[in-house]
């Protein structure tokens, strides 16, 4: 346990000491400073007809949002559908089905990645590349562009603008997502991970049969979905397949990834706002989350299976859908991270894991995704539960809510509060429908309560832009690539959307100088505060329905009962 402890507490230290200056760094890119490199954005904004100069009020930004990624979605969509006319197909795979592609390309637009289907059996090299690869890319450009925004508008003392959607997104891609992922490809080059045209390989077993062996461009594949908080694999198993994540090194630098950014963010944040301390509290409440949430899944799955005592060593642990190179320390990791981003890769099964380790994963996703959560939209759902935490402080202390100088007022709460409904809608409402009309009996793969955290999970994970997967689940079937794409919308933009408004509204609003009854939102006290908002809100939403699946589950193996 200890060797286990000193690698979190080395993974943790690791990714602060990269998160630090890169916060750093992204400020100035975000502040219009990129230095010696705005020669490189200077042909992209001329031809384009871009003015980076030229601020956009947050409805203009938003409007700008959406016709970029309708258009990205437009554009995936027909590659998808048609990659069987088109070029670098060299299996002849044929062209997605109407509704798998409507959800991959949703999937993809929306920073979820979810996926129904299996990467190397599915997707031509030209989709992969041209498709998937790049919108990692953009998606991830586009909320890192809006925290860019909604921090602005927060700093602005009676301002009009947040900022210009389209320079905010090139430079989030040119200079800080582009040359971090191709550094980190190389590297995945250099331990093992395939980027190459070539069609798959035949070998000849020892038996003398023969074995086909995907491979393809992988390493550019994997360093922008792990750095943009995207999580789709090129291989069906994800991260656990041994081309996408072959060595020790390539696994941490991985596990880095996924948070380097979402972390530097709150450095970022404090920059912007002109008050550093802002961003560590910010860090300091995700922090204590995402420690909690390690802690849960770690101590679930060192925790024999009392099903599984009679047949194993003693203090095995649970190592059933985990790879022995990885064993349960480097498993609890990965899933705490990436469930605590909306990341979504994993390097083990955790529909294999114990109830209790499932149900902390999942968990991560309902509270909204804001331990960390993804490359910027992680910070602004965040903001959303500050700004409903100052809400509550000031009712206990009979003070007018204030945040970082402004009033908070009945158009930002109602903003916030109708945001909040988004994870109870997508999870409980749409997992209802298709529990009475969908296809739900027949997707899960296991009766009892164990099926129903199958459906949960898949209807959390659309809905917090997510990506991961009960495995057991099967949900490339029409009812659920349709339902999971809307809920995929409706959560990325209808948190989006609510939140730039509050930036612009807060954005206009005069900046009132702190005062001796201004609540402190930088202290221990206001962190305790939003940590227990946080579990108050997310959490004791969902406690019910947990009862009813993992936690029962959990009390039916204690009591020796399987289903």
């Amino acid at each position: 346990m200890t060797s286990d402890l000193t690698q979190f507490a080395l993974y943790c230290a690791v990714t602060l000491a990269i998160a630090i200056p890169l916060g750093a760094y992204m400020a100035r890119i975000y502040a219009g400073k990129p230095g010696f490199l705005s020669a490189i954005e200077r042909p992209f904004f001329g031809l384009a007809g871009i003015d980076p100069e030229k601020g956009q009020s947050w409805s203009a930004y938003a409007l700008a949002m959406l016709a970029f990624n309708s258009a990205g979605f437009v554009l995936l969509f027909g590659i998808l559908k048609f990659q069987d006319l088109l070029p670098f197909n060299p299996q002849g795979l044929p062209g997605l089905r109407a509704d798998l592609a409507f959800n991959t390309a949703i999937s993809f637009v929306t920073n979820t990645n979810w996926q129904s289907y299996g990467g190397e059996t599915t997707m031509s090299y030209l989709s992969q590349m041209a498709g998937l690869t790049t919108q990692n890319f953009v998606s991830a450009a586009t909320g890192m562009a809006v925290a860019a925004a909604v921090a602005r508008g927060l700093a602005g003392n009676q301002v009009k603008t947040i900022g210009n959607f389209w320079a905010d997104m090139t430079r989030s891609t040119l200079y800080i997502l582009l040359p971090i992922a191709i550094i980190l490809t190389l590297v995945l080059v250099w331990q093992g991970v395939p980027q190459t045209m070539s069609p798959n390989l035949v070998a000849t077993t020892l038996e003398g049969g023969q074995q086909t062996i995907a491979v393809g461009p992988v390493a550019s594949q994997m360093a922008i979905k792990q750095l943009g908080t995207n999580g789709g694999g090129f291989f069906n198993v994800n991260s656990a397949h041994p081309f996408e994540n072959p060595t020790a090194i390539a696994n941490f630098l991985e596990m880095v990834s996924i948070l380097a950014i979402s972390v530097a963010f709150c450095f970022t944040f404090g920059r912007m706002v002109g008050d550093k301390r802002q961003g560590r509290a910010l860090l300091a409440a995700m922090g204590v989350l995402f420690v909690l949430g390690f802690a849960g899944i770690y101590a679930s799955e060192i925790a024999t299976n009392p099903l599984h005592a009679p047949y194993i060593a003693a203090n095995s642990g649970n190592m059933e859908g985990k790879e022995v190179r990885f064993g349960i320390a480097n498993s609890a990791i990965w899933t705490e991270a990436t469930t605590a981003a909306s990341n979504g890769s994993v390097n083990a099964m955790i529909d294999s894991f114990n109830p209790l380790g499932g149900m902390v994963a999942m968990l991560n996703i309902e509270l909204g995704e804001v331990v960390f959560g993804g490359v910027g939209v992680g910070l602004t759902g965040m903001l959303l539960l500050v700004i409903v935490t100052v809400f509550l402080a000031g009712l206990m202390v009979g003070r007018t809510p204030e945040y970082l100088g402004k009033k908070i007022e009945a158009r930002e709460i109602k903003l916030a509060a109708l945001t909040l409904l988004i994870m109870p809608i997508g999870v409980l409402a749409f997992s209802a429908l298709a529990i009475i009309f969908g296809t739900a009996q027949t997707s899960v793969q296991d009766a009892g309560p164990h099926g129903l955290t199958e459906l949960l999970y898949a209807y959390s994970s659309a809905t917090g832009n997510n990506g991961s997967a009960f495995a057991g689940f099967t949900a490339n079937v029409d009812w659920h690539n349709a339902w999971m794409g809307v809920a995929m919308l409706f959560a990325r933009f209808g948190y989006i959307i609510p939140i730039l408004a509050i930036a612009g509204s807060l954005g206009a609003k005069k900046t009132a100088s702190a005062s001796a009854g201004t609540f402190p939102t930088h202290g221990p006290v206001f962190v305790t505060l939003l940590v227990a908002t946080i579990l108050i809100v997310g959490a004791l939403t969902f406690l019910p329905v947990l009862a009813l699946g993992p936690i029962a589950e959990q009390v039916s193996i204690a009591a020796g009962q399987s289903f």
